[in-house]
């Protein structure tokens, strides 16, 4: 491949995705923690992976009618990379698409292993009509994408037609949305920056005064006002549960599973920077994550700090004195399924299980027990998940309120995607009695 050339960095591309894609076939490995590494065309790259993971149950069954014998996950990797591409990326060209995939495998696996995806490839645009004809008659899991125990759960709460446009929505690759720092601009005022720019943003449709959406292919980090903090990634569900937290400036708040750090931005925002809020997580990691956020939102009024929320002894040693008679709010933005975020998570579609649903629910009781000594009378907890189970939601609620009378509820939202045009999300807001 010419190394000036456009379109050998495109094959650097799916040369990087295959491999990436292959180390999660492998090993279940986070998609984004992968992305991670990547220095070079991480957009397309990153469009590519998330799309194979997407789609990877239909693919798969695509792969089969073709190669009946599966291949190993290096090869697998390819093949799966060339279909999406050609079933699926509209806007691909397709001699670009099958060049540059064949070429990226001839580089990683050898001539014979290039010269399978090749054939493969060709059988794909010779009968691409055909295949497409077969997988739309295939069962719901297939043909969606998605597994059984999902959909067969979805169908039972709200109907097939209904689950039809959940998955169609899960499969759609997301925008990015951001929203303005409400402290040094406005949606205005920023849009009118962006258009300087040449970039044609648009307020979103489910919060229009506080997010906008961006067309596909800018990369965040060159936007104007991006080193200087006005705006964050964030998708407008997650102001759901700050909404619900409703902070005062003067409050103590504690943000108790804070990392990345969007809805801490929010709470301080909102607090405009008086009072006390404490930003807590247990990953170093995702804490150095929220660190860099703070930072370029040159934000020093938040206190960050390593613990566990879900231990109370520990907690207690790690919190300010001035928080020892509770706080006025806290929120619990608590580890889940992220069945809610399958557009973005895409890979949180292929880890839930009965088992892995239990544990988040067991995960979720322990920090609210946890957490609820820390409220202060009259305060408020509120409680909120990126999922759809009401296991995780409503029920967890209930069933806690109902070993906890000094609680009561005293409200509950939930947003359900495409309804909602945004990422699927739960909160419910428990008021201590004074």
């Amino acid at each position: 491949m010419k190394t000036d050339s456009g379109q050998d960095q495109k094959g650097h591309a799916r040369l990087a995705a295959a491999r990436l894609v292959a180390a999660w076939l492998k090993t279940g490995a986070f998609p984004d923690r992968l992305l991670g590494r990547l220095e070079t065309q991480h957009s397309f790259v990153m469009e590519l992976v998330y799309g194979v993971i997407r789609g990877w149950r239909r693919l798969d069954w695509i792969r089969s009618q073709l190669v009946p014998r599966k291949p190993r996950p290096d090869l697998d990797a390819f093949a799966l990379l060339g279909l999406h591409q050609l079933l699926f990326m509209t806007r691909m060209q397709e001699y670009a698409a099958v060049h540059e995939t064949v070429e990226a495998a001839r580089v990683s696996q050898g001539p014979r292993a290039a010269g399978l995806i090749n054939a493969l490839l060709r059988r794909v645009q010779a009968g691409r009509a055909d295949l497409l004809k077969k997988l739309a008659h295939q069962p719901p899991g297939v043909r969606l994408s998605h597994p059984d125990l999902l959909l067969d759960r979805w169908i039972a709460r709200y109907g097939a037609e209904e689950v039809v446009r959940l998955c169609e929505w899960n499969n759609t690759p997301p925008t990015t949305i951001l929203r303005v720092n409400g402290l040094v601009t406005g949606v205005p005022a920023f849009l009118t920056e962006l258009d300087r720019a040449g970039v044609e943003a648009t307020p979103h449709p489910a919060d229009p005064g506080r997010f906008i959406e961006l067309p596909h292919g800018f990369r965040v980090a060159s936007l104007p006002g991006y080193a200087e903090g006005w705006f964050a990634v964030q998708d407008p569900s997650t102001a759901l549960a700050v909404d619900l937290l409703r902070p005062e400036p003067g409050e103590r708040i504690l943000d108790a599973c804070a990392a990345p750090g969007g809805k801490t931005l929010m709470i301080a925002e909102q607090m405009k920077h008086r009072g006390l809020l404490v930003a807590m997580d247990a990953s170093p990691p995702r804490l150095a994550l929220l660190r860099e956020n703070l930072a370029r939102f040159e934000d020093r009024f938040v206190r960050v700090i390593e613990g566990r929320a879900d231990e109370a002894a520990a907690l207690r040693g790690h919190l300010p004195p001035e928080t020892s008679g509770g706080f006025d709010g806290i929120l619990l933005d608590a580890p889940c399924t992220n069945t809610g975020v399958l557009r973005r998570r895409a890979d949180a579609r292929w880890r839930f299980s009965l088992s892995h649903l239990q544990t988040a629910v067991r995960k979720q009781r322990a920090l609210l027990n946890a957490l609820a000594g820390f409220v202060a009378p009259g305060g408020r907890l509120v409680y909120s998940t990126c999922s759809l189970e009401p296991e995780e939601n409503e029920n967890q609620i209930r069933e806690w309120l109902a070993g906890h009378p000094e609680f009561a509820l005293e409200g509950e939202r939930a947003l359900r995607p495409p309804d909602s045009g945004t990422d699927g999300a739960y909160a419910a807001r428990l008021v201590r009695r004074e």
